[in-house]
């Protein structure tokens, strides 16, 4: 079955002042969901951003997908963090490791 994703920026945390702009975004907290309907695998961390200058978007005209961006362009793989959540649900799926019950422990016939 087809794993589904869907990124979410939960949380943006900010300094009040830098290089004469306010609210300046230094980390995204985000995360990477999934689901095949019946199953599903979750990525969660941060991305950290030093603002320097230059071209600057005021915090309340930012979108997630331009936030999503910077944290793909900071080093985050889409393609690495998708591929984690779909090996999550796969094992799942088919456990590459199970625990069985000790045979001593089990009742003879």
């Amino acid at each position: 079955m087809t794993t589904v994703t869907t990124w979410v920026v939960s949380q943006l945390d900010c300094l009040p002042q830098a290089d004469g702009q306010t609210d300046v975004v230094v980390v995204a907290h985000w995360s990477c969901n999934g689901t095949d309907g019946t199953y599903n695998g979750s990525v969660y961390s941060t991305a950290s951003f030093t603002y320097t200058g230059g071209a600057f978007v005021p915090y309340s005209s930012l979108t997630q997908n331009e936030v999503l961006g910077w944290i793909w362009s900071s080093g985050v793989s889409k393609d690495a963090t998708e591929a984690a959540v779909a090996q999550q649900i796969a094992n799942q799926v088919n456990p590459p490791i199970v625990v069985l019950p000790l045979p001593w422990a089990t009742p003879a016939p």
